[in-house]
């Protein structure tokens, strides 16, 4: 018997997204939350981490009556070697995307590509510094390539530690040398992971999740921070602007095409594209207004940051954002991107393409998109989407909603700018108790959960309380929609909070890019560690994933968890069906790295526990709570 669908009300808490849900209904369209509810429940087995497909002797399923596979491992084990490939599989997809921005770099300085630059040279000399490279009185070109070699090197396997642990505090290093945690190559620790997880190695749950935890730290302090610092150096680092966020940026006189996944490498170019003269001269001889891009996701974060570029939604938004009947094109690169999507472009005039030879769509118009030729495929998609603007049917479009205001571009470098050049001011507040602490609220939707209620519920509690909160990823857009990015928010803060960021002309919530920018929170994290001769772990500081869903976002709660960040997730990963296992996530690692996972549903009750890890890590600093 079929279920009764779920009331829209029951499943977003925007009307932009239940008016589009509605509408997929009355329009026989199907999205997430149809599918989610035909494939509920889910296996018990899957949920809890004890199924194990490594070889053909099984599959095999750990239970009471069987309580180890064919080949004798427990359950200790088969969770902890699926939760480590979970891992491997999150930090390779973060890392690959560095290793694009090497790519890209490497093609500027050897003249492979005239579509790309080096924007911010003051940022890449002082990266370079930071990894070793000499830099006084050379030319930028050869420092780029002696920083093109070094990073490249980050992914292999001669060195001892990734070059970026030049900037973890010596305590966490020691930590990390004392647990055999330091991270050494980041294709090296994911290799490795594959590696212990095949049957016959391996076999003490402690010991894998020892090198789990490595491997994300590959991440997080490597193909992260690369991918960030490298951004910022081609594209141009971010400084605060003010744009617009909901599907109302979406522009019914306009052609309109959506950046999805989270490589600026393409949409970069799209943008470029979309701005050719020639081409919005064609686009206005097709009866539209001109040409409108708007973001989707991280790459959607991407020119946020950097371009002031409109948010038209998250991940649970990119399905409705085709039905408002107004969107030409979709152009993906890379993560995150449902399959679902070329389905919904085909129910409208909408071109689905895709960019990136690693992710491939069936049914998809493919671009082979490269730093030699990035410009003018950009120019061909963006001419096929004016071409599609000629098919739309006026009567199907729906746009639900007015964008609302949102502020972005907080880098690292942005945000001590508007402190007066260091992070004293910083320091001072948080000893003051204006600012009691930070966290940070990153990650992405899951339809298991009302989309966004955890997201925005969370943040404006821990405002509430003079906790100054970060956001990156799908966390961005929801924090935007509900009046959180906006200097007027400070109404919403606490005394502290609101004094401070007042006086800033800030928001209480600061956009802090997209999800490989989380490596800017650690960098922020580690600097203020120096600043105060302490290690990470004694910060008053926090993370949180409500609605994660994704490897990635494993790989990011235990890289965060690893280096000393106290990390908050709305649900569990699929780690429950061991009692060792989940024991050191929720306790076991606090002794070992001075962090752990906390699981917690409801933001209300999230927001007290980070309040009373603040209180505590503020006493251990002598400050009052």
């Amino acid at each position: 018997m079929a279920k009764e669908p779920r009331p829209a009300e029951e499943l977003t808490i925007w009307d932009d997204a239940r008016a589009m849900i509605n509408k997929a209904r009355a329009e026989g369209i199907e999205t997430v939350h149809e599918r989610l509810q035909k494939q509920t429940p889910h296996c018990k087995f899957c949920e809890l981490g004890t199924s194990c497909r490594i070889c053909t002797m099984g599959p095999c399923k750990i239970t009471p009556k069987a309580p180890r596979g064919v080949c004798g491992a427990d359950a200790d084990v088969v969770v902890a070697r699926n939760f480590g490939r979970f891992v491997a599989g999150g930090s390779a997809g973060h890392s690959d995307h560095g290793r694009d921005l090497i790519e890209v770099l490497e093609a500027i300085i050897e003249g492979e590509t005239k579509d790309y630059k080096i924007t911010d040279e003051e940022k890449l000399r002082r990266i370079s510094a930071e990894v070793g490279i000499e830099t006084e009185g050379r030319d930028i070109k050869d420092i780029a390539r002696d920083a093109v070699e070094c990073f490249f090197g980050d992914f292999g396997s001669r060195k001892k530690q990734v070059s970026f642990l030049s900037r973890v505090p010596q305590k966490r290093k020691d930590i990390w040398d004392k647990l055999g945690m330091t991270p050494r190559g980041i294709d090296r620790e994911i290799a490795e992971m594959m590696h212990r997880t095949h049957m016959g190695c391996d076999n003490d749950a402690p010991n894998t999740l020892i090198h789990a935890a490595r491997t994300s730290l590959s991440d997080g302090w490597g193909g992260s921070m690369i991918g960030t610092e490298l951004s910022d150096v081609i594209f141009g680092t971010p400084t605060p602007s003010m744009s617009t966020a909901n599907l109302g940026v979406i522009k019914e006189d306009k052609v309109n095409i959506l950046v999805h996944g989270h490589n600026p490498v393409v949409s970069e170019m799209i943008l470029a594209a979309s701005r050719d003269p020639e081409i919005v001269a064609e686009a206005e001889a097709a009866g539209a207004a001109g040409i409108n891009i708007a973001g989707l996701c991280c790459t959607g974060n991407e020119l946020l940051m950097r371009k002031g570029i409109p948010m038209a939604g998250n991940h649970l938004m990119t399905e409705l954002a085709i039905l408002t009947g107004a969107v030409e094109a979709v152009v993906v690169d890379y993560q995150c991107i449902m399959p679902s999507l070329v389905q919904i472009s085909s129910c409208y005039h909408t071109r689905f393409i895709d960019t990136a030879a690693k992710a491939r769509f069936t049914g998809a118009t493919h671009f082979d998109i490269h730093p030699h030729n990035a410009y003018e495929q950009a120019t061909e998609i963006v001419r096929l989407a004016v071409k599609a603007y000629a098919e739309r049917d006026a009567s199907r479009v729906d746009i639900p909603c007015e964008p609302v205001e949102i502020m972005t571009g907080f880098s690292n470098e942005a945000v001590i700018s508007a402190l007066g050049g260091s992070l004293d001011p910083l320091v001072q507040a948080i000893a003051a108790g204006d600012i009691r602490g930070a966290v940070g609220i990153v990650g992405c939707n899951n339809p298991k959960f009302q989309q966004d209620s955890m997201n925005v519920g969370l943040a404006r509690e821990l405002i509430k309380k003079d906790i100054l909160v970060l956001v990156t990823g799908c966390v961005t857009t929801a924090a935007g929609k509900a009046g959180l990015l906006v200097p007027d928010a400070i109404e919403m803060a606490g005394p502290g909070l609101k004094k401070v960021c007042g006086a800033l002309g800030i928001p209480p919530v600061l956009h802090y890019g997209s999800c490989v920018d989380n490596a800017r929170i650690l960098q922020l994290c580690a600097a203020l560690a120096d600043a105060l001769d302490v290690d990470i772990s004694d910060l008053p500081v926090g993370a949180s994933s409500p609605e994660w869903y994704s490897e990635k976002a494993a790989a990011i709660g235990l890289y965060a968890v690893a280096s000393g960040i106290y990390t908050h997730l709305g649900h569990p990963p699929n780690i429950l069906g061991s009692e060792t296992v989940t024991n050191i996530a929720v306790s076991g690692l606090e002794d070992l790295v001075g962090a752990s996972f906390v699981i917690e549903p409801d933001p209300v009750k999230a927001a007290e526990l980070f309040d009373e890890r603040i209180k505590a890590k503020r006493k251990g600093l002598g400050l009052s709570e």
